[in-house]
């Protein structure tokens, strides 16, 4: 049994992570955009730079790599509600392609650019908590997070990074979204969220960036269709983190190299979801440089 499954326990853990190495940074999980490892290239760069002032576990998806993929071997790809219909022989190429591959670049880049990342896993130690969708095969939903199986990949000062792959229920390997996975470690870590994507932000009805949202006017953007497509899944994810307790969340254009820090730093940079009525938690600088 792996005990820390509940609020309690996720709160203990995230202040082990806190203050047990005396580092003092803080924690903050970052969810990639972009599809290939160039689209990404720069976001990375980002994380490198951030190194100094805070401590990160990166998120990346990798669904059109994984669709090239499926094409390759003749496997259809169906979708339904936004969400990829996986049968075990799509699970098994999601497996190979995300688990591995898209992971594994990933992590070489980091490693290039000076940053000790570790791949892993949701389903390693059972970090993610899944509950599967039936109707969509091998799919899960993130329900839940165990911050203390990333603890003693913190403390020592790697970074790690995740593919969005979990167990179900009954110990079965699913393929999960991406952007749920980072909103679920957000809210068990109770850590800042940046999601970075291919637009600045949440855009308005006139294509411009909506500079924050809380939970009452994302929830009517969504309604009117102002908050379409995979935007729908990175704003609801971003509304269970504030409601678990994180701190913020940003979503921002990742395709430069300063993405990380501006989303982390720059309160006009991208759309922040904040809890209505709070401001930015920016953290002091002080406190950044140790």
């Amino acid at each position: 049994m792996i005990p820390d499954t509940g609020p309690g326990a996720s709160r203990t853990a995230t202040a082990s992570l806190a203050g047990g190495s005396g580092s003092g940074l803080e924690l903050v999980v970052v969810k990639l955009g972009g599809e290939t490892l160039a689209d990404q290239y720069d976001a990375l760069r980002g994380v490198a730079t951030v190194m100094r002032r805070y401590r990160p576990v990166v998120v990346h998806g990798g669904g059109k790599r994984l669709s090239l993929w499926l094409n390759r071997l003749g496997v259809n790809s169906r979708w339904e509600a936004g969400r990829r219909v996986t049968d075990d022989t799509a699970l098994e190429v999601a497996v190979a392609v995300l688990g591995g591959l898209v992971n594994a670049e990933l992590v070489a880049a980091l490693v290039r650019l000076g940053v000790r990342a570790v791949g892993l896993s949701g389903i390693d130690a059972g970090l993610l908590i899944a509950e599967r969708i039936p109707q969509l095969g091998r799919v899960a939903r993130v329900a839940g997070a165990r911050p203390s199986v990333l603890e003693p990949v913190i403390e020592a000062g790697l970074v790690p990074v995740v593919a969005p792959l979990a167990l179900d229920e009954a110990g079965v390997i699913c393929n999960v979204n991406a952007d749920e996975v980072a909103a679920g470690l957000a809210a068990a870590m109770h850590a800042r969220l940046v999601l970075l994507s291919d637009t600045d932000g949440v855009l308005d009805g006139t294509g411009r960036t909506i500079p924050r949202l809380d939970r009452r006017r994302a929830e009517a953007l969504i309604g009117d269709g102002t908050i379409s497509g995979g935007m729908i899944p990175k704003v609801r994810g971003a509304l269970a983190v504030l409601e678990a307790g994180g701190p913020e969340v940003v979503i921002a254009d990742g395709r430069s190299p300063d993405a990380v820090s501006r989303a982390l730093e720059d309160e006009e940079s991208g759309t922040r979801l904040v809890q209505r009525g709070s401001r930015s938690p920016r953290p002091a600088p002080a406190a950044q440089a140790r």
